[in-house]
């Protein structure tokens, strides 16, 4: 049933444009092992061994913290609707904050998202897929607006008052080198 590669085929890469959420799962040495739904139109797969992701300002930052710690990232996609699968992206991910050359590349392939933070370019090195017998179908009814609109009563300044409050310590009290 599980089948591992050793990159994103065009097939495969089809599948991820059509998922409306995926996972992130990172940890540190010690601490909490963190797992983090994502949407909104904030992923692409940009080569065969390539995924970049566009990161909004959230409730944490665990992701950036585990990082430094140790670097490396699951991306793991479900099949909610038709044929059931599941697929997991393994590798390693370099952040890019807004302060950066590579900013406006990446960042630039996706929609403008008010309060984003970081992209994350991700190595995969190891593709594994599995049946995804046990995901349960789900009907996707539409993105929620909400953190558009949470972002802009913050305003830019509101939003780097929130980051430097918020973003700057992982909830294990690591530093996540956010430069807000």
């Amino acid at each position: 049933m599980a089948q591992q590669y050793d990159r994103i085929s065009d097939r495969l890469a089809e599948f991820i444009a059509a998922q409306h959420v995926f996972f992130v799962g990172t940890a540190a040495r010690d601490g909490r092992v963190n797992v983090s739904p994502k949407g909104l139109d904030s992923l692409r797969v940009v080569g065969p061994n390539r995924v970049v992701w566009l990161n909004g300002t959230g409730s944490g930052n665990e992701t950036a913290a585990h990082l430094r710690e140790v670097n490396r990232m699951t991306l793991m996609f479900c099949s909610f609707e038709r044929q059931p699968l599941i697929l997991r992206l393994y590798g390693t991910a370099t952040e890019v904050q807004p302060d950066e050359p590579a900013w406006h590349e990446l960042s630039g392939l996706f929609p403008p998202m008010l309060g984003a933070r970081q992209v994350y370019d991700v190595a995969v090195d190891l593709v594994q897929t599995s049946c995804g017998y046990g995901v349960p179908f789900l009907e996707f009814a539409g993105e929620r607006l909400l953190m558009a609109s949470w972002a802009e009563k913050k305003g830019p300044d509101g939003l780097l008052d929130y980051q430097r409050e918020k973003n700057a310590v992982s909830i294990d009290g690591f530093p996540t080198g956010l430069r807000a």
